[in-house]
Protein backbone atom coordinates (compact mmCIF):
# COMPACT_ATOMS: atom_id res chain seq x y z
CA UNK A 1 0.00 0.00 0.00
CA UNK A 2 1.49 3.58 -0.92
CA UNK A 3 2.55 6.10 1.55
CA UNK A 4 -0.68 8.35 0.24
CA UNK A 5 -3.33 5.73 0.91
CA UNK A 6 -2.47 4.56 4.23
CA UNK A 7 -2.47 8.47 5.16
CA UNK A 8 -5.80 9.55 2.91
CA UNK A 9 -7.08 6.03 5.24
CA UNK A 10 -5.93 7.25 8.41
CA UNK A 11 -7.33 11.09 7.56
CA UNK A 12 -11.04 8.88 6.95
CA UNK A 13 -10.66 6.95 10.31
CA UNK A 14 -9.61 9.98 12.03
CA UNK A 15 -12.89 12.23 10.44
CA UNK A 16 -14.90 8.80 11.71
CA UNK A 17 -14.10 10.13 15.25
CA UNK A 18 -14.34 13.21 14.67
CA UNK A 19 -18.12 13.06 13.38
CA UNK A 20 -19.31 11.06 16.08
CA UNK A 21 -17.13 13.17 18.90
CA UNK A 22 -19.05 16.38 17.39
CA UNK A 23 -22.51 14.65 17.46
CA UNK A 24 -22.13 13.76 21.35
CA UNK A 25 -21.02 17.38 22.06
CA UNK A 26 -23.64 19.04 20.41
CA UNK A 27 -25.96 17.90 23.34
CA UNK A 28 -23.83 19.78 25.42
CA UNK A 29 -22.29 22.59 23.94
CA UNK A 30 -24.31 25.59 21.52
CA UNK A 31 -22.42 25.25 17.62
CA UNK A 32 -20.17 28.67 18.33
CA UNK A 33 -18.70 26.97 21.42
CA UNK A 34 -17.86 24.23 19.53
CA UNK A 35 -16.23 25.68 17.18
CA UNK A 36 -14.37 27.42 19.32
CA UNK A 37 -12.72 24.53 21.41
CA UNK A 38 -11.99 22.46 17.83
CA UNK A 39 -9.80 25.83 17.24
CA UNK A 40 -8.24 24.91 20.84
CA UNK A 41 -7.99 21.49 19.99
CA UNK A 42 -6.09 21.96 16.10
CA UNK A 43 -3.71 24.91 17.90
CA UNK A 44 -2.96 22.71 20.46
CA UNK A 45 -1.75 19.83 17.93
CA UNK A 46 0.10 22.43 16.02
CA UNK A 47 3.20 20.96 17.59
CA UNK A 48 2.88 17.56 15.97
CA UNK A 49 2.70 18.89 12.86
CA UNK A 50 6.16 20.61 13.71
CA UNK A 51 8.38 18.01 11.90
CA UNK A 52 7.22 18.28 8.93
CA UNK A 53 6.71 21.75 8.66
CA UNK A 54 7.61 23.43 4.74
CA UNK A 55 6.77 26.48 3.46
CA UNK A 56 7.07 25.63 -0.36
CA UNK A 57 8.37 23.07 -2.22
CA UNK A 58 10.89 25.58 -3.32
CA UNK A 59 11.66 27.14 0.03
CA UNK A 60 9.27 30.05 -0.10
CA UNK A 61 6.38 31.57 0.62
CA UNK A 62 4.26 35.00 -0.92
CA UNK A 63 1.37 36.85 0.03
CA UNK A 64 -1.02 34.92 -2.47
CA UNK A 65 -0.17 31.16 -0.27
CA UNK A 66 -0.56 33.04 3.00
CA UNK A 67 -4.29 34.49 1.41
CA UNK A 68 -5.05 31.26 0.21
CA UNK A 69 -4.34 29.48 3.56
CA UNK A 70 -6.52 31.96 5.42
CA UNK A 71 -9.39 31.10 2.54
CA UNK A 72 -8.70 27.75 3.66
CA UNK A 73 -9.28 27.90 7.14
CA UNK A 74 -12.54 30.61 6.97
CA UNK A 75 -14.31 28.29 5.06
CA UNK A 76 -13.04 25.27 6.84
CA UNK A 77 -14.53 27.40 10.25
CA UNK A 78 -17.41 28.42 8.15
CA UNK A 79 -18.46 24.47 7.32
CA UNK A 80 -17.20 23.21 10.64
CA UNK A 81 -20.32 25.54 12.26
CA UNK A 82 -22.49 25.20 9.47
CA UNK A 83 -22.30 21.36 10.76
CA UNK A 84 -22.38 21.82 14.66
CA UNK A 85 -25.72 23.97 13.75
CA UNK A 86 -27.01 21.46 11.79
CA UNK A 87 -26.19 18.42 14.43
CA UNK A 88 -27.64 21.28 17.31
CA UNK A 89 -31.25 21.16 15.57
CA UNK A 90 -31.66 17.91 15.72
CA UNK A 91 -29.45 16.10 12.07
CA UNK A 92 -28.79 12.75 13.09
CA UNK A 93 -25.20 12.14 12.86
CA UNK A 94 -25.68 8.76 10.65
CA UNK A 95 -26.95 11.29 7.87
CA UNK A 96 -25.13 14.45 8.59
CA UNK A 97 -22.06 13.64 8.88
CA UNK A 98 -22.18 11.89 5.30
CA UNK A 99 -23.96 14.70 3.86
CA UNK A 100 -20.70 16.56 4.55
CA UNK A 101 -18.38 14.26 3.78
CA UNK A 102 -19.72 14.86 -0.03
CA UNK A 103 -17.36 18.11 0.18
CA UNK A 104 -15.10 16.46 -2.70
CA UNK A 105 -17.87 17.20 -5.06
CA UNK A 106 -17.22 20.96 -4.85
CA UNK A 107 -13.58 20.09 -4.96
CA UNK A 108 -13.95 18.32 -8.08
CA UNK A 109 -16.60 20.73 -9.82
CA UNK A 110 -14.54 23.53 -8.93
CA UNK A 111 -11.39 21.68 -9.96
CA UNK A 112 -12.44 21.50 -13.51
CA UNK A 113 -13.81 24.65 -14.10
CA UNK A 114 -10.82 26.82 -12.24
CA UNK A 115 -7.68 24.38 -12.47
CA UNK A 116 -8.58 22.90 -16.03
CA UNK A 117 -9.23 18.98 -14.20
CA UNK A 118 -10.54 16.40 -16.58
CA UNK A 119 -12.24 13.44 -15.65
CA UNK A 120 -12.52 10.35 -17.19
CA UNK A 121 -15.67 7.62 -17.35
CA UNK A 122 -15.16 5.74 -14.52
CA UNK A 123 -14.55 8.98 -12.28
CA UNK A 124 -17.61 10.68 -13.68
CA UNK A 125 -19.54 7.57 -12.82
CA UNK A 126 -17.90 7.83 -9.15
CA UNK A 127 -19.43 11.56 -9.14
CA UNK A 128 -23.18 10.40 -10.19
CA UNK A 129 -22.84 7.55 -7.47
CA UNK A 130 -22.03 10.25 -4.98
CA UNK A 131 -24.79 12.47 -6.04
CA UNK A 132 -27.22 9.59 -5.95
CA UNK A 133 -25.74 8.47 -2.00
CA UNK A 134 -26.38 12.33 -1.19
CA UNK A 135 -30.01 12.07 -2.19
CA UNK A 136 -30.53 8.63 -0.87
CA UNK A 137 -29.10 10.29 2.39
CA UNK A 138 -31.23 13.08 2.54
CA UNK A 139 -34.45 11.54 1.63
CA UNK A 140 -36.83 11.43 4.35
CA UNK A 141 -40.43 9.63 3.88
CA UNK A 142 -43.02 11.84 4.81
CA UNK A 143 -45.37 9.65 7.23
CA UNK A 144 -49.02 9.32 5.71
CA UNK A 145 -51.67 10.03 7.80
CA UNK A 146 -54.27 7.61 9.09
CA UNK A 147 -57.54 8.63 7.83
CA UNK A 148 -60.20 6.70 8.80
CA UNK A 149 -62.86 5.20 6.69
Amino acid sequence: MTNWLILALLAALSYGFVGFLQKISVFRLSASALVVWVVVGLVLATPLFIPFWSQTQDGLIDIDMILIGIASGLFNGAGTWFLFRSLELGGKASITIPLTALYPLVTVALSIMLLGEQLVTHQWLGVALASLGAALLSYERIPESSHGI
